[in-house]
């Protein structure tokens, strides 16, 4: 009876030590990180240099545009219109994304090891979503706009009015603001896992959940869903506002007042095109088809280029733009004479 008492206490002893070393197996797994080490673009270091001063460039020729539409779009009282009032928050839009991602990636080229904090990423990861979410719904509301001005000429300044035009900005302003924090916050309250390196250029959900031990499923389903909502929803109003633009277009006798109208929306016709292909490109895809370096240079395209682009289709292609620009420039030369 003894010898069997002993052994059945060997036997617990055993099993709660057993117990104990998975614990600690656990515990190292799943170790609280602290910060990440964000890969960048490349890491051949014979193109650090100079991909750090086209990106340069590129970054300060956007601030400047986007900027300078802000500033010109609310000094020149003949673009205190809707279309410009859309254009202003779209570039603001552009320049919060772009100034989200831009130094940070630039700094990868200029250090040897590039590290953004566990709080840091998820402040990027916030900010980033609700300008780039915003910027869609902007984009649709712009289309929206378009609409109004050419089949319904005549009550444009009813249907547009400014309260109207704040309840189209604000609105993906707090819509955004909830699904990025509810996003961030359930990612990471996750659990990561094993290496802290992110083979990315800025701290996206697409790599991070590739680090969870958890789990993904639920939180892939999520994303993909409100990504996907919020990109069909969008381009759901952009193409059915363009279907009632073409057809009302068609319907006009006058080739002069068909070039009118077609010119109007050309401009923002190409910045949907290049942005929702690229969107579309990048988080519409299962997971197993994602390449990381094709997604990187996709991400470079819409989170660099596209807002660099922006101002200047909008600008080059727009009279009252180059107009404007004219105006306010001789009001403030003879300023200073």
């Amino acid at each position: 009876m003894r010898i069997k008492t002993v052994a059945n206490q060997s036997r617990f002893s055993i099993k709660v030590t057993k117990m104990n070393h998975m614990e600690n197996q656990n515990h190292t797994a799943v170790t609280k990180v602290t910060e990440y080490i964000l890969m960048g673009i490349t890491d051949n270091p014979g193109l650090q240099a100079p991909l750090l001063g086209v990106f340069l460039i590129i970054y300060l020729v956007t601030v400047m545009g986007n900027l300078g539409m802000v500033i010109l779009t609310h000094l020149d009282s003949k673009l205190h219109t809707p279309m410009y009032f859309f254009l202003r928050h779209l570039s603001i839009t552009d320049l919060g994304y772009c100034t989200v991602i831009g130094p940070k990636m630039m700094a990868n080229f200029a250090v040897h090891k590039n590290t953004i904090s566990y709080t840091c990423c998820a402040i990027q990861l916030v900010f980033f979503e609700i300008f780039i979410i915003t910027e869609l719904f902007i984009l649709s509301a712009m289309a929206y706009d378009r609409y109004v001005a050419v089949c319904k000429p005549l009550l444009y300044v009813i249907i547009m009015a400014e309260k109207v035009c704040w309840g189209l900005v604000v609105t993906p302003y707090l819509y955004s603001t909830f699904v990025s924090l509810f996003l961030t916050i359930r990612l990471f309250n996750s659990s990561f896992c094993g290496s802290n390196i992110i083979s990315y250029f800025y701290c996206d959900s697409l790599p991070l959940i590739s680090m969870l031990c958890s789990d993904t499923h639920e939180l892939e389903l999520i994303i993909l869903i409100f990504s996907g909502c919020n990109l069909l929803s969008s381009l759901f109003i952009v193409l059915l506002s363009y279907t009632f633009i073409f057809v009302a277009i068609l319907r006009m006798n006058s080739t002069e007042r068909r070039y009118k109208a077609f010119s109007t929306c050309s401009s923002h016709l190409t910045v949907v095109a290049v942005f929702y292909g690229t969107l579309l490109f990048i988080y519409l895809k299962p997971k197993s088809s994602h390449i990381f370096d094709i997604d990187k240079m996709a991400s470079v395209f819409y989170t660099l280029l596209i807002p660099m682009l922006n101002p200047l289709i909008y600008s080059l292609r727009n009279k009252d733009v180059k107009d404007a620009l004219k105006r306010t420039l001789t009001n403030q030369c003879k300023m200073f004479i």
